[in-house]
């Protein structure tokens, strides 16, 4: 089983990791509008976002990376949920779903929250799977319509 991996302020891969992302979210392109911010990343905000305590984890030999922002009132906010494309499928995004519910429960957070595009039907598919319910559309600043739903997931 791959192991999950703690990325902090030591972490000295930043463009490893830059890759993976981009490597993972490059399928939306020409997908989702407005684009992906995973554009406007770079290795040293990446660091910065580590050094804020708001990149928690990757899993494997680079195969994947979870972001986990400081928790919010009530609950616990995943965003940048990237696994490589040849890692897809593994059970390596589970796993760190998994790591993230037990982040949330040690911090006595009783909710995973994430968004994901409007237009990612699989991704909603995907996240119900894992136990996460749609709880809201909302549009980016620009946006008349909903460009991403936001999705819950209750931990016990």
């Amino acid at each position: 089983m791959t192991d999950v991996i703690p990325i902090d302020p030591d972490f000295g891969r930043w463009d490893d990791l830059l890759s993976l992302v981009l490597d993972a979210f490059a399928y939306m392109d020409g997908i989702i509008d407005p684009p992906s911010s995973a554009h406007r990343m770079t290795a040293a905000s990446l660091a910065a976002k580590a050094r804020g305590n708001r990149l928690r984890g990757s899993a494997g030999r680079n195969a994947a990376r979870l972001h986990l922002r400081r928790p919010e009132a009530g609950s616990l906010y995943i965003g940048k949920l990237a696994v490589r494309p040849a890692f897809q499928g593994t059970g390596v995004g589970r796993l760190l779903l998994e790591t993230a519910e037990a982040l949330a429960r040690e911090r006595h957070l009783p909710v995973l929250r994430l968004e994901t595009r409007i237009e990612l039907v699989e991704n909603h598919a995907a996240f119900a799977r894992w136990g996460f319910v749609r709880t809201a559309e909302n549009a980016h600043p620009g946006f008349t319509r909903p460009t991403s739903i936001e999705m819950r997931k209750t931990v016990a």
